[in-house]
């Protein structure tokens, strides 16, 4: 296998999924907007930015595998302008990483990942799609912002089941190094988890819920703890 292209490679998930590809010997390339920064690892790095359609044809040249970790507001213009430079460079195999429900749960998040998956399915490119849910440090942050705050205020029946972003790193390591897959099956964590003990949730305090995510994430996990989702 030649080159691995990350994309968002040094986001959460993103720095995490070049630790693992460098660490098998792979030659892999971060792209990101920002420049290298001092004392980066082996990684090559290219910078641009996908939204604006700047840097990427570079990014992408040589390349045999794309894992689009990159995320955020823009995503479906993003994914359209990686997905046009990929097919001008040949036809590299596009990993991309969503989130569990996004089929299903009407926030709009999550309909800009439904619609770039259906970019990579029509894309004529070979690809493999993996979805996890929530990572335990989103949870945690979106927990410590309002942990100031006496309560916090909770969709009623809402539950968890976070996952350790390493976890999903070495998931998506281990697709990026294989034959493109498709749809594979969802990752999720070992367990579901509720802001309170009611089904009906009330007005936990903001506090206790961090605490609960912190325990969570410093938990010690095997790399057979993840479920599959199906």
């Amino acid at each position: 296998m030649g080159l691995i292209l990350v994309t968002g490679g040094t986001g959460t998930l993103g720095r995490i999924v070049v630790q693992r590809l460098t660490a098998q010997g792979r030659d892999v390339r971060v792209l990101s907007r920002r420049p290298p920064p001092a004392g980066r690892g082996p990684a090559a790095w290219a910078t641009g930015d996908l939204r604006r359609a700047r840097g990427i044809g570079a990014a992408v040249a040589g390349a045999d595998v794309i894992v689009h970790c990159a995320t955020g507001l823009g995503d479906v213009a993003a994914a359209r302008h990686l997905i046009a430079a990929a097919r001008r460079a040949g036809r590299p195999h596009l990993a991309y990483i969503s989130i569990v429900g996004v089929d299903r749960i009407p926030f709009g998040y999550y309909k800009s990942k439904l619609a770039v998956e259906r970019q990579v399915e029509s894309s004529g490119l070979p690809w493999t799609v993996l979805r996890a849910t929530q990572f335990h440090d989103l949870i945690l942050g979106g927990c410590q912002a309002l942990a100031g705050v006496p309560v916090m205020l909770v969709p009623g029946r809402v539950a968890f089941q976070p996952i350790d972003a390493g976890e999903v790193a070495g998931r998506l390591a281990e697709l990026a190094a294989g034959p493109p897959a498709g749809r594979v099956p969802d990752m999720g964590g070992p367990r579901s988890e509720a802001p309170t003990g009611s089904p009906a949730c009330t007005w936990p305090p903001a506090g206790a819920v961090a605490r609960c995510c912190r325990s969570a994430s410093r938990a010690p996990r095997s790399p057979d703890s993840a479920a599959a989702i199906t």
